[in-house]
């Protein structure tokens, strides 16, 4: 049956605008802004070292439709060069990068296959005049897919070796993410396929080792959710199945810390304590860090004020090494969600006004400022994200004035 030996990939988000880091210094904020490409031109490395036939990449290669020329070329250009190493590119696109959207699309270089509309077909890849494999797939002509596209992949017949689908979806009744494409894995299994190369969410992930059912996850982390390692699969197809090899990609990595800062009494003793514990992490590229200073509540207080310029003294640091290190955001915290979930079941009227807050929406407190004359040209409305952290902040301020005032 031979050998296939190919780079699977989703998720590149190329030129991706990194929303919410603007105010990281511009230095820094330049080499995040250039990270998604990075990692684009580590996977163009990666397949050429491993002398891969070819690379599938199912679904939004680009961060929107509006697919910008400096992340056309880019990509392009890597095309060629994976072009010059005769090495076969299959590619889809998915919500973020729908074809509907781009009224600009540059040409790509023979060797680059596009499925080119909502309808699954599928194309053959041959060596040495040899035909391998059967390459199924579909592009988002729209942003929402919501049909189930996994039931349209119908294997061909004719002694075609392998067959292997992309599909950029997510799993029916995944409340985590928007569902676009939803299918049941049964669905996959039912289709005689010997890969199945999907695309949408951004951790990596094996739903099934036989047949193969693989979220490589996305290039390069863009937020605190997308934190650790990123990258691709490489994937070794024989008859007796796949064997995958995950392949770091990411050009910088973003990372939650949480250090322990009951000792603290000087400002000085704080900055080492930082400096320590970021520097005993292993690291292989630079890291943006979401940063928690736990401590015990009373104590946490006399740092409200200066735990930020402590935290700038330590960028400073940090920032001008060759595997920087830049701390985005920083919070204290006292109050574990375990301790709120006790207090929930207490009984106790603290345990009422978290519940309470939980169901409370910010929104109907902001309808005044969003419907001012002059306030609503500048104020944008709340992310869930942001929500959250501000409903966070709340409780934690409730429970420290309810709770553990000074002398109570």
């Amino acid at each position: 049956m031979g050998h296939l030996s190919f780079i699977h990939a989703a998720d590149l988000h190329l030129d991706s605008p990194f929303k919410g880091l603007s105010t990281i210094p511009e230095s820094i904020f330049h080499q995040v802004k250039e990270s998604t490409f990075e990692a684009l031109d580590r996977l163009v490395q990666a397949a050429i070292a491993k002398q891969v036939d070819f690379v599938l990449l199912a679904g939004d290669v680009f961060d929107n439709e509006k697919q910008s020329l400096k992340a056309q070329v880019r990509l392009r250009n890597a095309f060629e060069q994976l072009q010059h190493y005769h090495i076969k590119v299959y590619m889809s696109h998915g919500n973020h990068d729908f074809t509907a959207g781009n009224s600009n699309p540059i040409t790509y270089p023979d060797n680059v296959v596009v499925f080119p509309d909502e309808t699954v077909t599928h194309v053959t890849y041959k060596k040495n005049d040899e035909t391998l494999a059967a390459i199924y797939g579909f592009s988002y002509k729209n942003r929402a897919v919501t049909s189930n596209k996994a039931k349209e992949f119908v294997p061909v017949s004719g002694g075609v070796p392998y067959h292997i689908a992309m599909l950029h979806g997510s799993v029916d009744g995944n409340k985590e993410h928007d569902v676009y494409a939803p299918f049941h894995i049964s669905d996959l299994t039912d289709k005689d396929m010997d890969y199945w190369a999907l695309g949408h969410i951004h951790q990596k992930e094996i739903l099934k080792e036989n047949p193969a059912i693989v979220y490589p996850g996305n290039i390069q982390g863009r937020n605190s959710k997308e934190s650790g390692q990123k990258g691709c699969y490489h994937v070794e197809l024989s008859e007796k199945g796949a064997i995958l090899t995950f392949l770091p990609l990411q050009s910088m990595e973003f990372k939650k810390q949480s250090v322990d800062i009951s000792s603290c009494d000087e400002p000085h003793q704080l900055e080492r304590i930082l400096l320590e514990a970021i520097d005993r992490t292993d690291k292989t590229c630079p890291e943006l860090v979401h940063l928690t200073l736990n401590g015990v509540r009373t104590h946490l207080r006399k740092w409200e004020e200066t735990a930020e310029e402590v935290v700038q003294l330590v960028n400073e640091v940090l920032m001008h090494r060759t595997n920087w290190t830049y701390i985005y955001r920083c919070q204290l915290t006292a109050v574990e969600k375990e301790s709120f979930h006790s207090l929930k079941q207490s009984g106790h009227f603290a345990g009422e006004l978290l519940k309470y807050v939980d169901k409370a929406s910010i929104q109907p407190y902001l309808d005044e400022l969003y419907r001012h004359r002059q306030a609503k040209k500048y104020v944008q409305a709340m992310s869930s994200e942001q929500e959250k952290r501000v409903k966070d902040k709340a409780k934690q301020l409730l429970i420290d004035e309810l709770l553990y005032q000074e002398g109570d």
